[in-house]
């Protein structure tokens, strides 16, 4: 690699090198602070940088193959990092006055949140078998510390554990799948495999590879049958650590999914479709029926997580521009809806600074807090798919993919699963407008009123703004095609 090469790809990838020499800093920061403003500083630090990362990607990063074709920054790439780092960001801004009640307040929780999201930006950006398991490496070895910080409490350890467990696990059949790949193609880089996958044809061991390839990232997505750890690490986790694990790395999981079965698996687009339906079909419907008996709200949207994400590879089974482009729609909405309703579920304390799950303990929000029961009511009707709300357009865009595909099997299943599925998010908002007052919240922080409100402004108005984002994320799906 010459200098000029080097320069040319370290331009490329400044959002990501701001975020690494950062949280470098922010680490001796925290360390040389007084330990009472070490957690507010560096917090407030940590959500600066990725201010300024998301505005320098935006601004200034241009399009390219950077270190030899193993980065490459492309309209998809940018849509879907902005979509991390604002995943990130407001996931971050919840903690802010939660993290000493949460017992989170430890100056690293911020400088781990930073280095798991530079792991999805390069995981996002990742055209290489190898950039792609570091990438994902850096993020996983965060998000298991971040998962098991509350070190007094035993759901936390225990919710640490279970995910690191099985994450290792997930790990190394990723591994193993892309060794295999890597054997039968004898190549690492994506557009390298695709055209030895042109000239040479599939094998069976090529085969293997992809099957291990895809658990891995199942795994990531929560999908089924990989989706053991989501309800007990969402339930077990502190909620600011869940509001984080449900929204950012999602998106640059399902982006890497889309990268690679669009890219590199392109020639045998016929084996990965069918894992991709089954995928899709059962986490549709374990995410739908397994929701119905839940009492404790994290667990509620744990399942309702592993729906969504069935829904969103329904988009991806198309294999077509407009599925991508719904795949990235979803994904786009879905983060919005999952951090609106966390938002709700951390102003979930009493007067006495108790937190609450149980969804009983909604119980007459409408006479003690309308403003968030009239939130929380929108952001329910839009994750079951209630027009005219966003996330009825978010499932229109996957069905239509599908339909258009000639996937109607799978566009049908859809449908009947988000019908079962409306039964456990009407039945919260029924408990929160029918059923007698149990007792009242605490004030809601004013961060956690501004992100809810905030998204509940975007389910309502989607249908003035879906044009725009509509043609940006046309623009990143005809990146593939």
């Amino acid at each position: 690699m010459t200098a000029e090469t080097l320069f040319a790809s370290l331009q490329l990838s400044v959002p990501e090198l701001i975020l690494a020499a950062g949280a470098m800093v922010l680490l001796m920061i925290g360390v040389f602070s007084s330990e009472r403003s070490a957690t507010p500083t560096v917090t407030g630090l940590a959500v600066a940088l990725l201010i300024i990362a998301g505005l320098w990607l935006v601004l200034k990063t241009g399009e390219g193959e950077a270190y030899g074709g193993a980065f490459l920054s492309d309209p998809f790439a940018r849509f879907m990092k902005v979509l991390a780092l604002i995943g990130s960001i407001t996931a971050m801004v919840m903690t802010v006055g939660h993290a000493r009640s949460a017992q989170i307040d430890r100056f690293e929780f911020p400088v781990l949140l930073v280095l798991a999201t530079l792991g999805m930006l390069l995981m996002i950006s990742a055209n290489d078998l190898i950039s792609l398991y570091l990438s994902l490496e850096l993020q996983s070895l965060a998000l298991y510390v971040v998962a098991a910080i509350n070190r007094d409490s035993v759901r936390s350890t225990e919710a640490g554990l279970k995910y690191f467990v099985l994450g290792a696990l997930s790990s190394g059949m990723l591994l193993y799948g892309m060794s295999l790949v890597y054997g039968f193609t004898g190549h690492t880089g994506f557009d390298e495999i695709a055209a030895a996958l042109t000239a040479e044809g599939r094998s069976l061991g090529l085969v293997f590879g992809l099957v291990f390839i895809l658990a891995g990232l199942a795994f990531k997505i929560s999908a089924v049958p990989f989706h053991m750890w989501t309800p007990d690490v969402y339930e077990g986790a502190p909620t600011p650590v869940t509001a984080f694990f449900a929204a950012a790395p999602k998106v640059a999981a399902m982006s890497i999914l889309v990268r690679i079965v669009i890219n590199a698996f392109e020639p045998v687009v016929a084996d990965w479709q069918q894992i991709v339906v089954f995928i899709s079909i059962a986490s549709m419907l374990l995410g739908a029926f397994a929701a119905i008996g839940q009492r404790n709200i994290k667990r509620l949207m744990a399942y309702s997580s592993i729906g969504h994400m069935g829904y969103a590879l329904v988009g991806l089974a198309a294999g077509s521009m407009a599925g991508v482009r719904g795949v990235i729609l979803y994904m786009l909405i879905y983060m919005i809806m999952t951090l609106g309703t966390f938002a709700c579920i951390l102003a979930m304390r009493r007067k006495e600074g108790e937190y609450v799950e149980n969804i009983d303990d909604l119980a007459g929000l409408s006479q003690t807090n309308p403003f968030m029961a009239s939130v929380l009511t929108v952001l329910m009707f839009s994750l079951a798919g209630i027009p005219p709300l966003a996330g009825f357009f978010a499932k229109y865009f996957v069905f239509v993919a599908a339909i258009e595909a000639h996937l109607y099997a799978l566009a049908i299943i859809g449908v009947l699963a988000s019908v079962v599925g409306a039964y456990y998010y009407l039945r919260v908002i029924k408990v929160m407008w029918f059923d007698e007052a149990t007792g009242e919240f605490a004030r809601t922080a004013g961060e956690l009123r501004l992100v809810f409100g905030l998204s509940g402004l975007f389910v309502i108005g989607y249908v003035l703004i879906g044009g725009p984002l509509g043609s940006a994320a046309e623009a990143a799906a005809r990146t593939f095609f």
